[in-house]
């Protein structure tokens, strides 16, 4: 029987900055994996944000050593228009570029630092029951070969991702409220065909269907990521046929026939619906619930790393001030401060739906400050109250859809 301080399950971004934060704090980890590293995931686009978040668990000199595709902004085109985003134009003060990086040796590369600084890490397990019932948490824990043994912690950590163990075990999983989407994805072969500044990631829209957009991510030696999201209406002509799919929405969009007439996919093109996910809670007796275990919204805005490694900032700090003692109310530390973010990302999730970002981004006439503001979200700093376009959310979006509400609104951005 192992008791370490805490258990945390899942060796991705959230779970090994969880990890290092708190084995760099004096707390003996324990992390359990259920895959072997390393392996694919999508989500390859970070935001400035995450890089405050690894600087503060010791592993961003790790990061800025590893040859990453560096990232400054993004670019937004919609046929002839287009509308660029740089970081280093933001309302709130912070990294000015991240980077774009492949996310199996990314992860590995996060994991590989908690290990340094103490963290104790088993892949190839896999948690089969909870119980939160005694003096201390019980989980039971299963090896590939289906040796079964038990952990009591004072602390559990689900940082599981889509495997989301604790709200699947404790009956937490409840409605995102978000339309259904499908989104299909692939690496593909990339020379610098596309006629945009690789610094950035591109997001385009299909030239009829507002709802319908597409990623272009640069990720280095002659790879890029790239992907279509949209309503499940949108690809069910496709039947189960992934490749025809992504090649069919690449094709009517002109940018990437013209770049890429024939796409040459890496692997074979994979398929997410119904990606939008909650919980009724985020956290409870023993337990907190991280990142994408908790709440994903949408890809648009590369949200879910950032959302992933600030969840492991708030719960790494939480614990390490009830470990010196501190009485910490984790409704208000923990759950109430990360959902202030992710409602200020679903906020821009649905205006961007709703076509009012479009609009606002396309627009022809624009105040810079309001542009500033709007950069910070998208560059992660959904948690800085001085931002307005934070705070005030959703009264600042529901104003601007009253400015550029339909097809007939002036275009113009002048408060």
């Amino acid at each position: 029987m192992e008791r370490p301080n805490v258990l945390v399950i899942g060796a991705g971004p959230a779970g090994s900055c969880a990890a290092a934060m708190l084995a760099k704090g004096g707390l003996s980890v324990q992390v359990v994996e259920a895959q072997q590293f390393p392996r694919f995931v999508i989500g390859e686009s970070l935001l400035p944000q995450c890089m405050d978040i690894l600087a503060e668990a010791g592993l961003v000199e790790r990061v800025e050593q590893a040859g990453y595709q560096i990232k400054t902004g993004g670019t937004f085109r919609h046929r002839e228009k287009t509308e660029i985003f740089d970081f280093s134009q933001t309302f709130t003060d912070g990294w000015d570029y991240t980077y774009q990086v492949m996310r199996d040796r990314f992860d590995q590369l996060l994991v590989d630092g908690a290990k340094e600084m103490g963290a104790q890490v088993a892949f190839g397990h896999r948690v089969e029951s909870v119980d939160f019932g005694g003096d201390a948490p019980t989980v039971v824990v299963a090896s590939e070969g289906g040796e079964s043994h038990t952990v009591r912690p004072e602390f559990v950590i689900d940082a599981s991702g889509y495997g989301r163990v604790l709200p699947r075990l404790l009956g937490l999983e409840a409605s995102a409220g978000m339309a259904g989407r499908t989104s299909v994805f692939c690496h593909i072969r990339d020379d610098g065909e596309l006629a945009l500044d690789y610094r950035r990631i591109s997001i385009l829209i299909h030239p009829e269907i507002h709802e319908v957009w597409y990623w272009h991510i640069p990720l280095h030696a002659g790879r890029s990521s790239v992907g279509v999201v949209g309503p499940d209406s949108y690809f069910e002509r496709f039947g189960g046929d992934h490749e025809a799919a992504l090649r069919t929405a690449m094709s009517e969009l002109s940018d990437f026939a013209q770049a890429f007439p024939t796409p040459e996919f890496l692997f074979p093109v994979q398929r997410k619906t119904a990606f939008a996910k909650a919980v009724s809670r985020m956290c409870g007796p023993g337990y907190a619930i991280l990142g994408n275990a908790g709440e994903f919204l949408d890809p648009v805005f590369s949200s879910g790393v950032t959302v992933a490694l600030k969840s492991a900032s708030l719960a790494s700090r939480a614990l390490l001030r009830e470990r010196a003692g501190e009485t910490v109310d984790w409704e208000q530390a923990y759950e109430a401060e990360l959902r202030r973010g992710i409602d200020v990302f679903k906020t821009y999730v649905n205006a961007w739906y709703g076509g009012t970002l479009q609009r606002i981004f396309f627009a022809e006439q624009k105040v810079e400050s309001v542009k500033r503001k709007i950069c910070s979200v998208l560059a992660g700093y959904a948690w800085d109250r001085d931002n307005e376009y934070v705070a005030s959310h959703a009264r600042v979006m529901q104003a601007l859809g009253s400015l550029f509400g339909g097809e007939g609104a002036s275009g113009r951005l002048d408060q």
